[in-house]
């Protein structure tokens, strides 16, 4: 099943397009990428630089730092096509040079404390029955709006999906530069700090709003790069039955979705949930799914795979764990083909529309 037929016959692959550079009349070397952006490419794989572009952009960077590159863009021609949007872009490149003067800035910082607001939450009505409701989580610096507008793409016209905007806070991986981010990050790293205020507190938002859906509506979180992250934490508190500052976690998980993330606050997590009986049954009977590209060089791949292995041997039995060859730190039809399989499934929607 092909989830967007469409996008794969218009969309312009990154770097397939570029055009070399050519002398303008000012005989300066000029150099342009024509691609197109629709809702299954929230990021791009991007050429080399040109030097005469290398400029120091250190004051923003658009996704977690380990992208080095900056794109300025101007729309050039907007249209709908199935109800799809997509925008053709120009893009112009700059290298990202980043530099951190506060050596005290670390994941969980809390040398910018503040009181962070969540954003605008969008909610996509199911076409179909009603049978099951997800909250995906977007990832840093995005919102809400950009994936409501894939999901409602998708074949699943039972799923209600509510797709929450992060607070806008200052993130310790981006120098304290201010985003929307459901967590601060500083590194990602197993042994690292975390910051547990700022993931529970995201996590019980999340948990707030599915609490208020009908008793016989299955749940479940997914979310893409840190939005994966916190549904994994997600996941973790569920099966402990607590928040990591102990208080009760209250709704019951189906369904666990995350694409190109990771697993935070991670450490003890075999010995926690070990430790009682009834969250080793609760993590055993959660499924998750989790997608990784090979080429990812913003959250790389062995990052997805270290989860998978911690979350097994904490004793979470029911995983799924797929890699794509060429894929970086985006989304592309054929993953989001698997995981409407996947959730189909998992949640016994075959047959329902």
């Amino acid at each position: 099943m092909n989830v967007c037929k469409d996008f794969e016959r218009k969309r312009i692959t990154a770097g397939g397009s570029n055009t070399l550079p050519k002398e303008s009349a000012s005989g300066k070397q000029q150099r342009k990428v024509q691609m197109i952006k629709s809702p299954y490419a929230f990021s791009d794989v991007v050429p080399s630089t040109p030097p005469e572009l290398q400029v120091d952009y250190s004051h923003y960077c658009p996704d977690l730092c380990c992208i080095t590159m900056m794109l300025k863009w101007t729309v050039e021609l907007h249209f709908e096509d199935n109800g799809l949007e997509y925008w053709r872009l120009s893009f112009r490149f700059a290298v990202v040079k980043m530099s951190y003067n506060n050596a005290s800035m670390g994941s969980g910082s809390r040398t910018a404390r503040r009181t962070c607001e969540f954003g605008r939450t969008y909610v996509v009505r199911p076409k179909g029955k009603h049978q099951a409701t997800i909250v995906w989580l977007h990832g840093l610096g995005d919102n809400g709006s950009s994936w409501s507008q894939l999901l409602e793409s998708l074949p699943l016209p039972n799923i209600k999906w509510i797709c929450p905007t992060a607070p806008t806070r200052p993130v310790a991986l981006l120098g304290g530069f201010l985003c929307t981010a459901w967590f601060d990050v500083g590194e990602l790293s197993e042994d690292g700090p975390d910051d547990f205020e700022s993931l529970d507190a995201s996590v019980a938002h999340v948990a707030n709003l599915l609490s208020t859906e009908p008793a016989d509506v299955k749940l479940g979180i997914g979310g893409f790069s840190m939005g994966a992250a916190t549904a994994l934490y997600s996941a973790a508190c569920f099966a402990q039955g607590k928040y990591g500052n102990g208080n009760p976690y209250p709704v019951n998980l189906r369904a666990i979705v995350g694409l190109s993330g990771w697993l935070p606050a991670s450490r003890n997590l075999r010995h926690r949930i070990e430790g009682s009986h009834e969250a080793a049954r609760r993590a055993a009977s959660l499924p998750i799914m989790l997608c990784h590209g090979m080429c990812d060089e913003v959250v790389p791949h062995k990052y997805g795979e270290k989860s998978i292995q911690v979350l097994s041997s904490a004793g979470f039995r029911c995983l799924t764990f797929k890699s794509y060859d060429g894929l970086g730190h985006y989304t592309v039809p054929k993953e989001m083909d698997e995981v409407c399989h996947w959730l189909n499934a998992r949640l016994g929607l075959e047959g329902s529309r």
